[in-house]
């Protein structure tokens, strides 16, 4: 299966996004789609074999609307450039639009004044009063003005669907039609003792407001993609590459992998990669969220778009467009905004029978009022406010916008979210499983304590140390990587490894000349019958001070002893207290030996602590706290931590750490630090309450005003909806759930003392 997702136009509702998921799910080939009506993208799952975008596209013109992919190269430049100026196209024709329909419906209104109050106003010329000078300011209106209504409705109407743009073109029409009979044969009507009342202004009026509604909400919908525009305009424009010994300027998209690159003070980064001369220190703050500069050197690495703050130096380009770091933000919060809350599935299930069922209550709401009262003018005003006031935008605007604005805001604080889904789940969860090296810890330990057998400091250690390292060379365990950094510092030599081998969550072997080398756990060394009890004493001082105790074995027999100390992040204990005060339960999740975790987790305030949990046996560990009825999120950091990520309700991957992991885990940490847990949980909870608050905003408005545009209070106080109030209710409920999302923009993490 492959994803791809596509931009669309031509939506005006939330019908029009049910209309092309189905359009696009009846295409063979396609297993799954997702139609983002506030972000105006569709998600798509596909077997290649059986179909392909063009085809899927062929679907949604079909269907009445366009979809074209989103560019994959150089989605910080062109794309966001070519977004620009169709939108601006786009208002720019919606403003004339509205000014025009402004300004004659103004004028049609003022006519209309006498016939609406019954009063004569004296200031009002009786030629505004005419009915065919309101028809022919009302045609402009009706036919120019509101043609977007009538094409979206034929569409619809094509394809046996209803819309928003249908009740719009139904209700504006029959109040335009009705009032031509009384324009153009006055006299039937007063022959029949009725007057003959036009309703122009009620047609121009409905839609110069659903105008300006439309241009309000294309305009608010434009700040909640601003977390979009905000990372897209980070990246650098070019970049002063050293070419045989000259520096030259470049466009960024000519870059290349392994251009070497001269950043001075004050520069944005271009692209990411390694520094290979030069000390400095950068500002990664607009892609991780952390303030602090942090310190460069050769050998590190750079993130393109970042801030280069004191020296100058050169690094090689180790990954440009869509591959760099920014990239890819940008490509993961793009889908967590096209993708679908849980929560929506409700509006999503009112908006497939909402429309149908409008125009249902309206004709019964004409039957009714004409066949008890016998007024047709009444029947007219109730009919037209029901399919007028009941807009179902609002409904589809509610979850997807507020999505849009937390995610962003999420990217913002360098946090990114994969899903609509997680970003919800979130805010349920009860249990955090901490992974504690990487996690909790600073993930880079270092070797504090080397004993061997004899405890003495001679020759025989320095050949141990040097047995041990070659050996643990091979390996990518932190752990190892610890002692072959302590090996180097005491200028050991490292020679070659033979049937190299890791036991994961116990240890490695491997033949170093010509010796059998076994290193690793305690219990692993019980498991290979190994006995430990030489040097138990200093395996307790050290497991009681808090380190990691590895065993080093030659032939069979235990020779040496390391102890590893990997300092807590300095911010960690803070995280866990905050996570507490959150009413979560904290848990600590380790292959290392109880009482060193024990020591960590009591540093830091956490109570329940797993210990001695092999990786195979992680995600096992998750899934007994999920049978305890638990909302489950894992925070972890290594390749080893991935079954446990994808097996947690809810997997936290530590930025810093492997791909493996970010792969698996639904929210990532692009600092690696624990306060982005609180900040991504307490977004979570942001969210979800204005989502709710949406929805009721969305809901009010059509379970109030299509009873009460029906006439249900006219039997009881005479009063009846005016058409004109019901159009401006219905524009007003889309930008009020939109100016609701955008609160959102405001969101800042609470510190929790």
């Amino acid at each position: 299966m492959e994803n791809t997702t596509l931009k669309l136009r031509g939506m005006s509702c939330a019908s029009c996004a049910r209309s092309i998921e189905e359009a696009i799910r009846e295409v063979n080939g396609v297993n799954e789609c997702i139609v983002n009506f506030g972000a105006e993208l569709a998600t798509v799952e596909y077997d290649p074999r059986k179909t392909d975008v063009t085809v899927i596209q062929q679907a949604v013109d079909s269907a009445g609307y366009s979809a074209y992919p989103l560019q994959e190269q150089n989605p910080a430049a062109q794309q966001d450039e070519a977004e620009k100026r169709r939108q601006s196209r786009e208002t720019n024709e919606l403003t004339r639009k509205v000014v025009v329909a402004s300004i004659l419906s103004g004028i049609i209104v003022i006519g209309s004044i006498p016939m609406m109050t019954g009063l004569h106003v004296p200031f009002i010329p009786m030629w505004l009063h005419d009915p065919w000078l309101q028809l022919v300011l009302t045609i402009p209106i009706q036919f120019w003005c509101g043609l977007s209504f009538y094409s979206n409705a034929w569409k619809a109407f094509k394809r046996h669907a209803a819309t928003m743009d249908t009740l719009v073109a139904l209700g504006t029409s029959t109040a335009f039609i009705y009032s031509l009979f009384p324009t153009f044969f006055p006299s039937f009507f007063i022959s029949q003792g009725l007057r003959p009342d036009v309703y122009y202004e009620a047609a121009a009026v409905i839609i110069a407001l659903i105008l300006v509604g439309r241009l309000l909400e294309s305009r608010a919908k434009k700040q909640t993609g601003e977390a979009i525009r905000k990372l897209i305009g980070l990246q650098a424009k070019t970049a002063r590459l050293i070419r045989n010994g000259q520096e030259i300027d470049i466009p960024i998209e000519e870059v290349q992998i392994g251009d070497v690159i001269l950043v001075r003070p004050g520069e944005k980064i271009p692209v990411d990669g390694e520094i290979i001369n030069g000390i400095s220190t950068i500002d990664e703050s607009m892609v991780t969220g952390e303030s602090v500069a942090v310190k460069k050197q050769s050998g590190s690495e750079v993130i393109g778009a970042t801030i280069n703050k004191t020296g100058s130096f050169q690094f090689k380009a180790t990954r440009v467009g869509k591959d760099t770091v920014l990239a890819q933000i940008v490509q993961l919060v793009q889908q967590a905004q096209g993708s679908r809350a849980p929560i929506q599935r409700l509006a999503d299930s009112v908006t497939g029978w909402f429309v149908p069922a409008v125009i249902a209550i309206a004709l019964l709401t004409f039957i009714i009022w004409f066949n008890i009262m016998g007024n047709l003018t009444l029947a007219l005003i109730t009919t037209v406010g029901v399919l007028i006031i009941a807009c179902p935008c609002a409904l589809g605007l509610a979850t997807p916008t507020s999505v849009m604005v937390g995610t962003g805001k999420g990217a913002e604080n360098g946090i990114l979210i994969k899903g609509a889904e997680s970003l919800e789940l979130a805010h349920k969860i009860k249990t955090i499983v901490l992974d504690k090296t990487g996690t909790i810890t600073q993930g880079r330990p270092t070797v504090t304590d080397f004993v061997t057998t004899d405890g003495t400091a001679n020759g025989n250690e320095i050949k141990l140390l040097q047995l041990a390292a070659s050996l643990e060379r091979n390996s990518e365990h932190p752990l190892a990587e610890a002692v072959v950094r302590y090996a180097q510092t005491q200028e050991v030599g490292l020679v070659s490894v033979e049937n190299f081998e890791a036991i994961a969550g116990s240890g490695v072997q491997g033949v170093v000349d010509n010796y059998l080398i076994q290193i690793g756990t305690q219990r692993w060394m019980s498991e290979l019958n190994v006995k430990t009890s030489v040097l138990e004493k200093e395996k307790e001082r050290l497991e009681y001070l808090g380190k990691t105790a590895i065993y080093i074995a030659i032939d069979g027999k235990i020779q040496g002893l390391m102890g590893i100390s990997d300092a807590v992040k300095p911010t960690s204990t803070q995280a866990v207290k905050a996570l507490q005060k959150l009413g979560l339960e904290v848990v600590m999740l380790t292959g290392d030996n109880r009482r060193t975790a024990e020591t960590i987790a009591k540093e830091v305030g956490i109570k329940r602590v797993l210990a001695e949990v092999r990786p195979d046996q992680k995600a096992d560990t998750v899934k007994k706290l999920q049978r305890e009825g638990k909302i489950v999120a894992m925070v972890g950091d290594g390749i080893n931590d991935a079954p446990a990520l994808a097996q947690a309700d809810v997997g936290i991957a530590i930025g810093t750490g492997t791909d493996v992991a970010i792969a698996a885990s639904d929210i990532t940490l692009i600092s690696g630090d624990l306060q982005g847990v609180v900040t991504a949980i307490q977004l979570s909870n942001a969210t979800i309450r204005n989502i709710r608050q949406n929805l009721f905003f969305a809901f009010i408005y059509n379970v109030a005003g299509i009873p009460i545009a029906a006439g249900i209070l006219f039997p009881i106080f005479g009063w009846l909806l005016n058409p004109i109030i019901a159009g401006a209710a219905m524009a007003f409920s889309s930008v009020s759930v939109l100016t609701n999302a955008l609160r959102l923009r405001n969101f800042r993490p609470k510190v929790i003392a």
